[in-house]
């Protein structure tokens, strides 16, 4: 993966850059942090997957003609790790709300944490939690369910690949999963606390893949706002010498 550049214009041209993206920032704030990076230059920037506000992780960001193929990488097979609370359940299967419902743990075993796993392997249907930036009726989820509305949630066809259980410490399990587009880790962490006779929710999540690109070869997002920043000194220094 590409990590020098030798003019601003390169990024007009097209690139793929990978960004970890910070906890709590969503990915569009990513995507809005380096097109301001780019300015006065007017440059086409978009991200090839959305991650949750609470996630961190992978994120391709795409500039220039390289934007016309975001479709083509954002339907490649993700990597997830995090970590799953079992006991209790949020409305947004995550952190985003409280938890309510409590149920106790002591009396799950390792074996059937680990063996809860393999129902969910290979081709399954998965519903998006109500708290989702799905569109029904060209209305986001979310905003449906933050005015206390019912919405009739609509199965989606997924594949997982892997599902494997890293660390138990009861109420806390790590997982590592691999999965196609569309999957929301959020629904599988709820899923697989009612498949145990519980509750669950998912408290950390981290894209670690995506396709063949890996976590390990990002970009901190200021690390890349600062080359960029610098690229467009230089470009604006030149200039003002009348160089090209």
């Amino acid at each position: 993966m590409k990590r020098t550049f030798a003019d601003i214009n390169e990024f007009a041209e097209g690139q793929l850059l990978l960004v970890n993206k910070p906890y709590k920032w969503t990915s569009f704030d990513v995507v809005g942090k380096i097109r301001n990076a780019f300015k006065p230059l007017k440059l086409k920037v978009g991200h090839a997957g959305t991650l949750d506000p609470l996630a961190t992780g992978l994120l391709i960001i795409c500039t220039g003609k390289m934007t016309k193929q975001i479709d083509t990488f954002q339907a490649e097979e993700k990597e997830y790790t995090g970590t799953i609370v079992l006991g209790a359940d949020t409305p947004t299967y995550d952190l985003e709300s409280e938890p309510e419902q409590k149920f106790a743990t002591s009396h799950l075993t390792e074996g059937q944490v680990r063996d809860t796993c393999k129902q969910f392997i290979g081709d399954i249907q998965q519903f998006p939690p109500a708290h989702s930036a799905v569109k029904i009726d060209g209305e986001r989820l979310y905003e449906k369910a933050r005015r206390g509305e019912e919405v009739e949630l609509r199965a989606r066809n997924i594949t997982i690949s892997a599902f494997e259980i890293t660390r138990i410490e009861l109420p806390e399990v790590d997982f590592r999963v691999v999965c196609s587009k569309g999957t929301y880790i959020r629904s599988l962490a709820n899923d697989f606390g009612i498949a145990l006779g519980n509750a669950a929710y998912l408290s950390r999540l981290r894209r670690t893949r995506s396709g063949n690109f890996k976590i390990e070869d990002a970009w901190e997002v200021m690390e890349l706002v600062n080359a960029i920043r610098a690229l467009n000194s230089v470009k604006s220094v030149r200039s003002g010498n009348g160089s090209v």
